[in-house]
């Protein structure tokens, strides 16, 4: 499988979607009126989505991804390369930085240690079931920590982040784009699936939050599962869940010091910046410093550029590839899926209140 896809590699030119690192292709040279006509594509499918997402309660990830993938054709014309590369590259860099905004340390630590070590453990088992998963259907390990740290942790804003950090050698963007179709659609089940399973459980508030908080994918589905369960249930599921977003930096690091894109193990950490940003932000936002307006506009800055980068990278996916793939990948995803809500749900009931 891995010779056959080095193969496609070497006769394919590479798709240019998600380029954070820029191992893809090289930063484009380009005034900043080259980066109009793709910004515009990209604008205009980014408010699309949000006017959707907003009138209708759709996942905006979910109508991101989609808007883009029906506006992959556009990713023939070449007038657009420098606006979508900026997109997929630099929108995404500080998007993830601002995910910190989402954060703070006196939250994680108010859940209590047992449900912290319950957290840590869950994520470490999803991502050890991608990487099996990924092995049992023939997928390199590096595709596994790609499906199983999108589910363990945030969803497509991990996904993106760790594809970034893997680089295209390790995890190709058709598999890329296929972890971002599966996580928006399972993470959108969930969110409507999960509350009616806790309610079915005659689940309290604090068990249902956790249960939500600790095996729903993205931020947004989770909130919304939570807060349509309860109150009390949507508080413990942002804390539950904002404890997973804060592993992604750690995540990261391990990832480029153990995974890193030349296929080599580093002799360094080499932490990537916006790593670094995503925990400065988290601890300035922890010591009180940032006022709530910020904060809040912060956070939404975030959604707004990851989902920029979400509908970029759906334009310049290659849709071929992605067709030939097979349902293979989202198998992967769904059985990181099925772990994270049996191993959540267990620890609501045996070991949670």
């Amino acid at each position: 499988m891995a010779t056959s896809n080095r193969g496609m590699a070497q006769r394919r030119p590479l798709p240019m979607a998600a380029d954070l690192y820029g191992d893809i292709e090289p930063s484009p040279k380009a005034g900043w009126r080259d980066h109009v006509p793709g910004l515009l594509i990209v604008a205009a499918g980014t408010l699309s989505a949000g006017f959707i997402s907003d009138h209708y309660g759709a996942p905006l990830t979910l109508m991101a991804l989609l808007i883009g993938l029906a506006l992959n054709f556009l990713s023939a014309d070449p007038r657009l390369n420098p606006g979508l590369s900026f997109a997929s590259r630099s929108l995404l860099r500080w998007g993830i930085v601002l995910v910190g905004a989402r954060v703070t340390f006196s939250q994680i630590m108010a859940l209590g240690p047992v449900a912290l070590m319950a957290v840590l453990i869950i994520v470490m088992l999803v991502i050890g079931t991608g990487i099996l998963a990924a092995r049992r259907f023939g997928f390199s390990d590096a595709f596994g920590t790609l499906a199983g740290g999108a589910v363990a942790i945030c969803g497509a804003s991990a996904a993106l982040a760790l594809a970034t950090t893997l680089g295209e050698r390790r995890a190709s963007q058709a598999q890329l784009t296929l972890v971002l179709v599966g996580i928006s659609a399972m993470s959108a089940a969930a969110m409507v699936l999960y509350p009616i399973l806790a309610h079915l459980l005659r689940l309290s508030d604090l068990k249902a939050g956790f249960m939500l908080g600790a095996s729903i994918h993205d931020v947004a589905q989770t909130l919304g599962a939570g807060y349509s369960y309860s109150d009390g249930a949507g508080q413990i599921a942002a804390i539950v869940k904002l404890t997973r977003v804060a592993l992604l930096a750690p995540l990261l690091a391990v990832v480029a010091m153990f995974l890193p894109k030349d296929g080599h193990r580093a002799k360094g950490p080499g932490i990537p910046w916006f790593v670094v940003g995503f925990f400065v932000l988290a601890g300035l936002n922890s010591l009180g410093v940032v006022p709530v307006l910020v904060a809040t506009g912060a956070e939404k800055t975030a959604g707004a550029l990851l989902a920029a980068a979400v509908t970029a990278t759906a334009i310049r996916s290659p849709m071929a590839q992605l067709l030939e793939a097979g349902p293979k990948p989202l198998l992967v995803i769904a059985s990181a899926t099925l772990v994270a809500l049996v191993l959540s749900l267990a620890t609501a009931l045996f070991l949670i209140g």
